[in-house]
């Protein structure tokens, strides 16, 4: 079944299972930036070689030419996997086109510019995002976000992330996360990135703090480094469902031309405005956000 799927803001030709049922794969789509939606291709349609083929089989991925070739087992290719799989597959083809997907939260502020949330996981970027929303931004994106550069001008860009996020209840700290949509949520135009905020909350702080994080130190250029890097080896995406042990090989997408223009794209970084931000709270780290952003 050769169908056209539209997900993290690129939309490519997918060979799927003849009879592969897709159902929980576009209810998956929800958590992806995005979304995830399958479109069948006209029957005359000659699309040339795919982005994706999917195939049952023995777990693995291997590239031939432009296409990313994904076996997958019967539970994974009827389940959500088929839609983690998929998305992470079309990573090489979204940065062929100058786009990244990264591990970040994003908001638009009151300007129509868009602020990047980095940090560590348990930093604060959630908790202060919603502070954000309390304030009169916007979310564009909970964990997963697409960074890259505009078609038209060059300009860094940011596309709508994950449109929901998992919290979990300070009162139950053993109970798993509960999912929460973020409204309101950018729709799926770019916004021009104006500012990157690495982030880390703490109780343990005594006042909220602004510091450039420019020129980047050697560990600043690693972190991003992995950042831009981490999708296009398929490690967030084990092969293997929830059933199975999760089986992730380094998946082989990654092209000497793709590297080059991640490490233009973090020298892009470099130039732009970054800084560290350090909070006793979620609401202090919101505060201080919201008013260096209107004298920024």
């Amino acid at each position: 079944m050769t169908v056209t799927v539209t997900t993290g803001h690129v939309s490519a030709v997918v060979v799927l299972p003849a009879d592969i049922d897709t159902a929980t794969a576009h209810a998956a789509g929800a958590c992806l930036p995005g979304g995830w939606i399958a479109t069948p291709l006209p029957t005359a349609t000659s699309p040339g070689p795919p982005a994706v083929e999917v195939r049952r089989g023995p777990t693995g991925v291997r590239v031939e030419g432009d296409t990313v070739h994904v076996q997958l087992d019967d539970d994974a290719a009827s389940g959500d996997t088929l839609a983690y799989v998929t998305y992470t597959a079309l990573e090489r083809l979204r940065q062929r086109r100058r786009r990244t997907t990264l591990h970040g939260g994003a908001l638009i502020g009151p300007d129509g510019g868009a602020v990047l949330l980095l940090g560590a996981k348990g930093a604060g970027k959630t908790s202060t995002a919603l502070a954000l929303a309390e304030r009169g931004w916007t979310h564009a994106g909970d964990d997963l976000v697409v960074l890259g550069e505009d078609d038209q001008d060059d300009t860094l860009v940011v596309w709508s992330g994950k449109p929901v996020a998992a919290i979990r209840d300070p009162a139950r700290p053993l109970a798993g996360k509960r999912s929460h949509v973020l409204r309101p949520f950018a729709g799926p135009e770019p916004a021009a990135l104006r500012w990157v905020v690495r982030l880390a909350v703490h109780p343990a702080l005594d006042s909220s703090s602004l510091t450039t994080a420019t020129p980047f130190s050697i560990n600043e250029r690693l972190r991003l480094h992995e950042a831009l890097a981490r999708y296009i080896s398929g490690l967030p995406t084990p092969l293997a469902g929830a059933h199975n042990t999760p089986f992730g090989p380094v998946w082989p997408m990654d092209t000497p031309a793709l590297a080059r223009w991640r490490s233009h794209l973090l020298a892009r970084l470099a130039s732009s405005r970054f800084d560290y931000l350090y909070a006793p709270s979620p609401d202090s780290a919101a505060d201080l956000l919201t008013a260096r952003w209107s004298g920024r």
